[in-house]
């Protein structure tokens, strides 16, 4: 991870867009594109979200700011729960269900069965999870033409 405080660093200079690659363990992969603002540390790095595009269904909130939580920083999330201690990573949790990009490295188990909640996935509201071998977290400026 390049670290918040140097995200921050970056981002406040311009507006930038946020791409999130995801492989699967069959060896599928997906994307998904959002404008995005990133909030100090005075905020707890409050992240807000609007999608662009994707090939993949959305499963982060939009419009609602998520803060950066970790195991011994717990931000707001809709559930009293402490999102990064019981999936074993920090992230922008609002759900402790919606996805986990930033957990720990587990392979499935027999037919692709994973321990749910303890490996990387991305679960839309309205759809399966996709368990995940592989995650790439990008940003450029909103002035450059493609990620490509």
């Amino acid at each position: 991870w390049l670290g918040l405080k140097k995200m921050y660093s970056i981002t406040k200079q311009g507006n930038y867009l946020l791409r999130i690659e995801l492989q699967d363990w069959r060896g599928n992969r997906r994307h998904i594109e959002y404008s995005f603002s990133l909030g100090g540390p005075s905020t707890n790095f409050t992240l807000q979200l609007s999608r662009m595009s994707g090939s993949i269904p959305n499963a982060l909130p939009e419009h609602a700011e998520l803060r950066f939580s970790t195991m011994d920083r717990a931000g707001d999330t809709a559930s009293d729960s402490n999102c990064p201690e019981n999936h074993l990573g920090g992230w922008w949790h609002s759900e402790c269900e919606e996805t986990n990009l930033n957990g720990k490295y587990v392979m499935p188990r027999s037919r692709g069965r994973l321990d749910r909640g303890k490996g990387l996935y991305w679960k839309p509201k309205k759809g399966r999870y996709y368990l995940l071998k592989s995650t790439k977290i990008m940003i450029h400026p909103t002035d450059l033409k493609s990620f490509d």
